[in-house]
């Protein structure tokens, strides 16, 4: 349930009660009002009965100790013939004892409960329409208010749900307002700015480091490879770790580069014939063979390196993972270009489809057959996608692993 939406239902219940609680005090109150002045009344018609008692007329209503008469007009229904007073329905009798010449007499005023009545009935005509029509109005007004004030609330979640690492510049809006709303979007944008520095802070020294690291492994590399001929086999087994070294200085290189989106030459590709010349390049499992299956003339505007190097990590994460086989096909879906490569190894489990993609990320296999991948092949692969305003995805398959990823198509080269 949403704050809006429970401030609403709070406000309308609150006032609710109190309408509840008033309407009641208030009954009470008329209810004893009207019956106060209902008595006085009748007390009053008493009191002037009991000034012409001294000579009354005839048939005057006075009840005298040696015989009974009676108040009212004829046929009203009523009679007190044994001198005692009686409330009559829809009525309020007062009487009074007073001494005469003579002797005492009993005086009795009445007044009509109808004018209370009325009252009563006008009042409950009025308080039940009215008080859920009032209720109506403040659910309204409580809703409209809390949604003014929650618009600003909406309107930074939305931002800050596309922000992501990439667009660490942008900023939520900040409302013109002096209340809490406008203290939050202040320390939102104060907290990314602080996180934005941050990651800048952490991208440049990776890319830094990787930079650095390339002169002293070439360096390292040309001494083994002149080494003594008693120090080959040595410097054999050291080369594979300094090349392994090379290849992920050269990922974290590439990973900073795309983080800090640096701007990328783009040029018209043959998508097709990237990616013949990428995939039957050889790679270190000869016996695993790769079959491909290419629709001719898939132009896509893009950087030729990055998407080799797409092409090329996808192609080296099958082979090494495959038992015999690696299929890449090539084709298009919904006016796009899709690279589907599939192996038959072991497949990806359901579970790391979206975790595959995490830098470092080696699924336990890979670990156990200790295939030399660092981590870093398809995380690379998907942000050159994404880079190119494709995606990269696991498809799920029978057997094996399936890797398909999506560009958007060149619509007319030759106007580019």
């Amino acid at each position: 349930m949403g704050v809006r939406l429970r401030t609403t239902l709070t406000a309308t219940v609150a006032v609710a009660v109190a309408l509840c609680l008033a309407s009641f005090a208030l009954f009470l109150a008329l209810d004893s009002s009207l019956a106060a002045s209902t008595r006085q009344v009748a007390a009053q018609d008493a009191k002037a009965k009991a000034g012409s008692v001294a000579a009354p007329p005839p048939d005057a209503g006075v009840t005298y100790r040696d015989k009974p008469l009676k108040y009212g007009s004829k046929g009203d229904g009523g009679g007190y013939g044994d001198g005692m007073p009686k409330m009559r329905e829809g009525k309020v009798v007062v009487q009074e004892v007073i001494e005469t010449s003579e002797g005492p007499v009993t005086v009795t005023g009445t007044a009509s409960t109808a004018p209370a009545r009325a009252a009563m009935t006008t009042l409950k005509q009025v308080l039940l329409p009215g008080v859920p029509a009032l209720l109506a109005l403040v659910a309204l007004f409580t809703w409209l208010s809390v949604g003014r004030v929650l618009r600003p609330v909406s309107a930074i979640r939305a931002k800050l749900a596309d922000i992501t690492a990439h667009d660490l510049h942008e900023r939520v809006p900040q409302p013109g307002t002096r209340d809490e709303i406008a203290a939050l979007a202040r320390t939102v944008n104060a907290t990314l700015d602080r996180l934005r520095g941050a990651v800048d802070a952490h991208r440049q020294f990776v890319a830094d480091a990787a930079h650095e690291l390339r002169s002293p492994m070439a360096v390292l590399r040309t001494r083994l490879e002149l080494a003594a001929p008693e120090d080959k086999q040595l410097a054999a087994d050291a080369l594979g770790d300094v090349e392994r070294l090379q290849s992920l200085t050269a990922d974290l290189l590439l990973l900073a580069r795309l983080d800090a989106r640096e701007p990328q030459r783009t040029t018209i590709v043959d998508l097709a014939q990237l990616v013949a010349e990428e995939a039957t390049r050889r790679r270190p499992r000869p016996h695993v063979r790769v079959r491909l299956d290419l629709t001719p003339d898939l132009i896509v505007d893009g950087s030729p390196d990055r998407l080799r190097r797409l092409v090329a990590n996808l192609v080296d994460n099958a082979v090494r993972h495959a038992t015999t086989t690696v299929d890449v096909t090539l084709t298009t879906h919904a006016g796009r270009a899709a690279l589907d490569v599939t192996d038959d190894g072991p497949g990806i489990p359901s579970h790391h489809h979206t975790t595959v993609f995490d830098r470092f990320t080696r699924l336990d296999h890979a670990r156990t057959r200790d295939t030399g991948g660092s981590g870093l092949g398809l995380p690379i692969a998907r942000d050159i996608a994404q880079a190119h305003d494709g995606t990269l995805r696991v498809v799920a398959t029978a057997t094996g692993a399936r890797l398909r990823a999506v560009l958007p198509l060149l619509s007319d080269p030759a106007h580019t």
